[in-house]
């Protein structure tokens, strides 16, 4: 049996196609805000190990502005100046609390601090070194003589836990409490049946409460919402800023630094942390926000030093992320000794301003005055162009020569109806000689049929070639101008005709239009 095989190809044609390779897409990043450069600007510093929930951080009001942290049964005291050189380790250590601190707040001098346990808050007034207000599990808020250790005034209203108040920034008598009753009380020691004297309702369980910097505003937070109340106005809510997705636990006000005309300024801002891990900078004043970041961890509590150097934010894993301002520092000179009873803090000299720093002449410039300042406002000096300064001298020729040189019709036109006012412009070509009377046919061949300046130019032109007619004889070049001249007004003359005859045919129709 004969067997039968396939033939194969006498030969095997093969291509080889070049493949080009794919290339990575670079990242895209969105440029960032100069306020988004000014939250970045803080060098982040991580202090760990504290054990638990940063639950409450607080800055001293005064120099060098050392900021109390709570977690579990301690609160401890860090230096932000420290921070600079990477050293986290707190100054001092409070161990003698029977349970988890949950709030802290140092008094307006910077003296005295103020820490209560889970079953409670605690703060100072702001301009008051006399009392203290608390707030609890029982719904209670307590007004205290902090020198007699006894209870001034019991303020009822509340319905459920009360954990958060602040005072306000323009009157000792008045503060206000945030519950989880959903409510924000504002109260007022003056009054003598101890009820609030004003109430909103946030709609969540209020988590923390901050008076804004002006005293009429308030911020709070809940749920996953900072809300802006307007007290002056019967506690009228402003706005409702819902930019974290999990709830808002504590919000405070920061400022940031602006530059306007080349002298700065501070805004006030607040900043607000959440269980979803973002710190939110919102600008109240304009109603949006200006800047977000992520962190690893949910956020528990954030402060804001009063020199506008240092940020602090506590985390729920025992992690602060202190944030200190690049820079040199710029404090006070001297030693702070003895605060809060615990060791002295040295500070850095201030460095002395010379004559041969580029800062001593720009000292001050971002000042604002006050009230009984009398203010010396110095005039721009306004630069004038070279025409200009010519009309000044009266050198009327010379300021046309100039301006027609330049080709900026606005600005020919301009000096020439200057010229006309004065009884000058045809006194001046006059005096032309034969290149500046050029530039002059050159100008007027361009522009005399437009019909912005054809009112002053075409007149002119009539003027022009009346009186330099005998010149323009006598020059090839100048005849060459009155040729351009001519060839542009007979074309505007055309173009005139053509919409004329337009005008005659649609006239007519718009008539018969109008009858039906």
């Amino acid at each position: 049996m004969a067997e039968i095989r396939a033939e194969e190809p006498a030969s095997t044609i093969s291509k080889t196609f070049l493949i080009k390779p794919k290339l990575k897409s670079k990242p895209r990043s969105l440029p960032q805000t100069p306020e988004s450069k000014y939250w970045s600007s803080f060098k982040s510093t991580k202090i760990p190990n504290l054990v638990s929930s940063i639950s409450s951080l607080s800055f001293s009001p005064s120099p060098p502005h050392l900021f109390a942290a709570a977690y579990s049964a301690s609160v401890s005291l860090f230096s932000p100046l420290s921070l600079s050189d990477g050293d986290v380790s707190p100054s001092s250590t409070i161990s003698s609390f029977s349970d988890v601190v949950s709030s802290i707040s140092f008094r307006n001098d910077g003296l005295l601090l103020a820490a209560s346990d889970l079953s409670g808050l605690i703060q100072y007034p702001v301009l008051d070194k006399l009392h203290l207000l608390s707030g609890g599990d029982d719904a209670v808020v307590k007004f205290w003589d902090v020198a007699g250790e006894s209870v001034v005034l019991d303020l009822m209203g509340h319905k459920d836990y009360v954990r958060c108040s602040d005072c306000s920034p323009v009157s000792p008598d008045l503060f206000v409490t945030g519950s989880y009753d959903h409510t924000v009380k504002v109260w007022d020691v003056r009054v003598e049946n101890s009820r609030s004297v004003l109430e909103v309702n946030h709609g969540k369980p209020v988590e923390d409460v901050i008076y804004l910097p002006s005293g009429g505003l308030i911020a709070t937070a809940g749920g996953n919402s900072v809300k802006i109340w307007d007290l002056i106005g019967g506690g009228r809510m402003v706005y409702s800023m819902e930019s974290h997705n999990k709830t808002v636990t504590s919000i405070c006000v920061g400022r940031v630094r602006k530059e306007n005309d080349g002298a700065e300024s501070m805004e006030d801002r607040i900043l607000s942390v959440g269980l979803d891990g973002y710190m939110k900078v919102f600008d109240f004043g304009n109603m949006k926000v200006t800047h977000s970041m992520r962190f690893p961890a949910p956020l528990m509590s954030v402060s804001f030093s009063p020199d506008c150097r240092t940020r602090v934010i506590g985390t729920s894993n025992g992690i602060i992320f202190a944030g200190r301002r690049k820079g040199k520092e710029n404090v006070e000179s001297g030693r702070v000794g003895n605060v809060l009873g615990f060791e002295s803090i040295s500070e850095p000299e201030r460095r002395v301003l010379r004559p041969t720093y580029f800062r001593y002449f720009h000292r001050g410039q971002s000042e604002k005055p006050t009230e009984g300042d009398y203010l010396v406002m110095r005039n721009k000096k306004i630069k004038l162009a070279e025409h200009d300064k010519l009309l000044k001298k009266f050198r009327h020729k010379d300021a046309l020569v100039s301006v027609l040189s330049r080709k900026n019709r606005e600005n020919v036109v301009a000096v020439m109806e200057e010229l006309v006012a004065r009884k000058k412009l045809l006194k001046c070509v006059s005096n032309l000689d034969s290149d500046e009377l050029g530039l002059l046919l050159t100008f007027l061949s361009k522009n005399a049929t437009m019909p912005r300046y054809s009112s002053l130019l075409m007149g002119l032109t009539k003027k022009v070639i009346e009186m330099r007619v005998e010149d323009i004889r006598n020059s090839d070049a100048l005849k060459g101008h009155i040729r351009n001249l001519k060839r542009s007004i007979e074309e505007e003359l055309r173009i005139q005709h053509s919409l004329q005859e337009i005008q005659g045919i649609i006239s007519p129709l718009l008539r018969i239009a109008g009858r039906r």
